[in-house]
């Protein structure tokens, strides 16, 4: 890299910052602890593809347009999830975990960060298999209010149906995947009894506060997006937002062996990233 290269990045770099502040300033959504790396591609990508010369050029325009922030809050979401996605996870969550849960009378499970939704159903598939569902109440939530929607409705495309069937089966299912959807126009449309016990809503892991106080708190590959910082500032909220004794859950990449807040924790899954808030604590 020659030094006129250097010297453009330090000013992209800059201008990312600046953007960054200018958005948390006028709209509260603070994207500046993401992964730099990650924040930047998303923010290159729109400039590009929206035509601007600068990132400085493309701040104007987000700062005196709000329809165009609402793209670039599409572009910062993390939308990359599937049906059972990562299924060696789901089945030891129904041979490990399902068994404590099922001693509860009652149980609440935070998912975090779910996106369009895929997960959130794929666990109450196996909550209702395994006779529990009934006694669950899921809160479902994302920053992103125009995914939160297409969860809600709980419709995908047909075509993705034989990667969902695939990722059920490899996840442990008991019946046939199509017990659980309705083919139509192109889409799979999961059955409404799915939807009964789950509340879609909205929050921001690095805004906001404590959702709900849980047995069971789900949040899979979302931290990976963000930097040792916010990692450990949103760790320490799911710490408080988990019973003693109850349990987290985090993606395949992502660990908590690192976090401030990993004495708070015993380890039960290494492979699967599944951990259990300790009971009692001693400095």
């Amino acid at each position: 890299m020659n030094n006129l290269d250097i010297k453009n990045q330090a000013t992209i770099n800059i201008e990312v910052i600046l953007l960054l502040e200018a958005i948390f300033q006028k709209y509260g959504y603070d994207f500046r602890d993401y992964s730099k790396a990650h924040i930047k591609r998303r923010i290159l990508h729109r400039m590009s593809t929206s035509r601007f010369s600068t990132i400085s050029e493309m701040q104007h325009k987000v700062l005196n347009d709000e329809a165009f922030f609402e793209q670039i809050l599409k572009d910062f979401s993390i939308n990359v999830t599937e049906m059972f996605r990562d299924p060696s996870f789901y089945l030891k969550f129904r041979e490990d975990i399902i068994p404590i849960l099922k001693t509860y009378p009652f149980i609440k499970i935070w998912h975090a960060g779910c996106s369009t939704g895929e997960e959130v159903y794929s666990m109450a598939i196996i909550l209702k298999e395994e006779g529990i569902y009934d006694r669950c109440q899921i809160y479902a939530t994302d920053f992103n209010q125009v995914v939160i929607q297409k969860a809600k409705e709980g419709i995908y495309p047909i075509n993705k149906v034989k990667e969902f069937t695939y990722n059920y089966q490899k996840a442990g299912g008991i019946n046939s995947f199509s017990d659980y959807y309705t083919a139509k126009y192109e889409s799979a449309i999961l059955n409404t009894d799915l939807k009964k016990n789950i509340v879609f809503a909205d929050h921001n892991l690095v805004t906001d506060k404590v959702f709900a106080e849980v047995h069971l708190l789900v949040c899979r590959n979302v931290l990976i997006y963000f930097n040792k910082q916010l990692q450990d500032k949103v760790i320490r909220l799911f710490n408080e937002s988990i019973i003693p004794g109850g349990y987290l859950c985090l993606g395949s990449k992502e660990s908590l062996r690192f976090s401030d807040s990993f004495h708070h924790f015993d380890t039960i899954d290494d492979d699967e990233k599944i951990y259990k808030r300790k009971l009692h604590f001693k400095r």
